[in-house]
């Protein structure tokens, strides 16, 4: 009977106390953006991916907590529109692939470059280090450091290692991304 009373709460509370939260997501290809926004929309993983030419803005509802998503494409040709789409939204969303350490190089440097545009200063930064479930794979403390996220004191940065595959951590992620709506 607790339950009813409370899944009818929410649900009201849904109706009256809706929240929405721009949100971008970039990162360099075949990191796993478009997975996480996959598995954001419908709960599932799948390994069939197209690569995300140019842009994809999704729509997904959570609770009460309407995201908008801008899915950018990671491939250098794309990298210059970043800034563009992060202007102006509640978070930005950098996914890492975490087993991928020699790249770690041109993602800090594209972390970096990106959060130096001025009219990006004190949007929040979440740094996704995906592929958890891969052998190898850098730790939190070790993107933190190859990453210089330490270094960045302008914005609000959170850093958490996740697989999108097993959705490890996931429900972490959505409650950071949640709390960034207004």
């Amino acid at each position: 009977m607790a339950y009813i009373f409370t899944s009818i709460i929410q649900w009201l509370s849904g109706l009256f106390f809706s929240k929405t939260a721009e949100i971008t997501i970039v990162g360099l290809q075949a990191s796993g953006k478009t997975s996480l926004v996959n598995v954001i929309g419908t709960g599932q993983w799948s390994e069939d991916v197209v690569p995300t030419v140019a842009f994809h803005f999704r729509k997904v509802r959570k609770g009460n907590v309407t995201m908008k998503i801008w899915d950018l494409a990671g491939q250098p040709r794309y990298r210059s529109i970043w800034e563009r789409y992060c202007n102006g939204v509640d978070a930005v969303v950098f996914v890492v692939d975490s087993a991928d350490k020699e790249r770690f190089e041109t993602v800090r440097f594209e972390v970096h470059q990106l959060l130096a545009q001025p009219n990006l200063k004190g949007v929040p930064l979440l740094v996704l280090g995906n592929k958890n479930d891969i052998e190898g794979h850098a730790t939190v403390n070790e993107l933190i450091k190859a990453l210089q996220l330490d270094k960045i004191t302008n914005r609000p940065v959170s850093c958490y290692s996740c697989s999108m595959k097993s959705q490890h951590n996931l429900d972490i992620v959505l409650q950071w991304l949640a709390g960034r709506s207004h």
